[in-house]
């Protein structure tokens, strides 16, 4: 898969229907918004100009010409390059579960499809889940009969999603869970293979998933010689 990525926006969330709106202009509709928190100290806060540390996290995948537009939008619009406004980066996707989830998270976005993973050599994935809230075991039993360690579950809302019943056929709700699953690469696969069958559309999970490279990893390397060793951890 070429030129498409994960593009990842931390705003205050008193700011996040401005930039959900912004982006909705933009071709860049954001899938799942995640409440978070600042962490850094007052006197940190104070320097960059924050008033406060009630974050949202807002995810999209958009192309490369997406993204320089939306760039482009960000500084004049928002500022963004002023401390204080918000941050905004992209993380190259490998690939995508499926035509469908693929046609649905890049609606409207002029794409050709080309290799498969951005870069190279890369020894472990990021596995990113999306599912209805409550579901998040059912994706990871599926996950697991294909060779997955464990994963982390983020509680978030899914926006757009009138936009589903176009391209998947089905209705999906704004309650969402993001399961996070960081596996070896080669097998990547069979892993999302297995919660697309498992936990995907056709399940009441309606999950749908993604992957993205990861350069290096620490705090694997025990829990993948036991695996190897076959012995249970």
């Amino acid at each position: 898969m070429s030129e498409v990525y994960m593009m990842v926006t931390v705003i205050d969330r008193k700011d996040t229907e401005r930039f959900l709106e912004f982006y909705a202009g933009r071709q860049a509709d954001v899938q799942i918004v995640a409440l978070g928190k600042g962490t850094a100290g007052s006197e940190i806060l104070d320097y960059l100009g924050l008033e406060d540390a009630e974050k949202a996290v807002a995810l999209s995948v958009v192309t490369g010409d997406v993204w320089q537009t939306v760039k482009k939008g960000l500084r004049q619009k928002f500022r963004i390059d002023v401390p204080g406004t918000g941050i905004a980066f992209t993380v190259p996707v490998s690939s995508i579960g499926g035509k469908r989830e693929l046609l649905f998270l890049l609606d409207g976005q002029n794409f050709e499809k080309g290799e498969e993973t951005v870069l190279k050599d890369t020894a472990h994935e990021l596995i990113v889940v999306i599912a209805n809230q409550g579901y998040n075991e059912m994706v990871m039993d599926a996950a697991r009969r294909a060779g997955a360690g464990g994963g982390t579950v983020l509680h978030a809302r899914g926006t757009g999603m009138k936009r589903a019943e176009k391209f998947l056929g089905v209705s999906l709700v704004s309650e969402k869970e993001l399961v996070l699953i960081v596996a070896k690469t080669e097998k990547k696969n069979a892993i999302m293979q297995a919660v697309m069958q498992g936990a995907g559309m056709d399940t009441k999970a309606k999950a749908i998933v993604f992957s993205l490279p990861v350069t290096d990893t620490a705090g694997l390397r025990l829990i993948e010689e036991d695996d190897e060793s076959g012995e249970q951890v």
